[in-house]
């Protein structure tokens, strides 16, 4: 969503111009940047108003003036944990997919780990459920050039740059299937060994608390269950 359009306290304004974007863009979804509780907040009262959204955190680069530039994400164990949450938070919010952005591949890792729903990330290693790369850069481009179908008979070629997107575009294709691209070459976000300990030991504790309530939840299904088989044989 357009910068400006969806980050007001009036969650009906984001749905609003979110039902716009989509009947007049052709859109199939919107795409919302950062976790923060107001921002979940949006996220949910547009996916309850029929609109798909996807989340977006680690760099938001709507956001640059206030976090500094374009700049890594996530790289102290407090950041990674606050990137986490939000990713947690917007998952909650019903976003069906979170981009992840310009940060550590353990992190993004872990963050993948940790949610039911797909991550895309770009710039944050390979571990993610998908890849992205902003057209553009990915084929080193300043402009797109028309589909040779589309190109009028009076207009002389001078390159054939369609065949090179092509065949770049299927490079990428093929490396991302074959787990060739990110790698570490282009995973080049870290954490020092101290702040990666602490997040993994953040990580830990939040799996040890989640699969405590999980089996509290089991246990309690578990007992409606007994109680319903009770019920239905006559016993009390």
């Amino acid at each position: 969503m357009p910068f400006g359009s969806y980050e007001f306290e009036n969650v009906d304004i984001g749905l609003q111009n979110a039902y716009r974007m989509v009947k007049e863009g052709g859109m199939d979804a919107v795409k919302f940047e950062g976790g923060t509780e107001s921002r979940a907040k949006i996220v949910r009262h547009v996916v309850e108003g029929g609109v798909a959204v996807l989340g977006h955190v680690g760099l938001t680069p709507q956001a640059i003036s206030v976090i500094g530039g374009f700049r890594a994400q996530g790289r102290t164990a407090t950041r990674a944990r606050s990137i986490l949450d939000e990713a947690l938070r917007l998952q909650d919010a019903g976003a069906f997919a979170i981009v992840l952005e310009c940060i550590p591949a353990n992190v993004a890792a872990a963050i993948t780990d940790a949610l039911e729903i797909p991550t895309i990330g770009i710039g944050a290693g390979g571990d993610t459920s998908g890849q992205v790369l902003v057209f553009h850069d990915l084929l080193g481009m300043l402009s797109h050039p028309h589909h040779e179908e589309f190109v009028p008979k009076f207009c002389k070629k001078y390159a054939s740059v369609g065949i090179q997107i092509n065949d770049g575009l299927a490079q990428f294709k093929k490396e991302v299937e074959g787990g060739v691209f990110p790698g570490k070459d282009y995973s080049p976000y870290l954490m020092s060994e101290e702040e990666e300990a602490k997040f993994d030991d953040v990580i830990s504790e939040h799996a040890e608390k989640t699969k405590s309530k999980l089996d509290a939840s089991d246990s309690k299904l578990g007992m409606a269950d007994e109680s319903e088989q009770l019920s239905l044989y006559g016993n009390k």
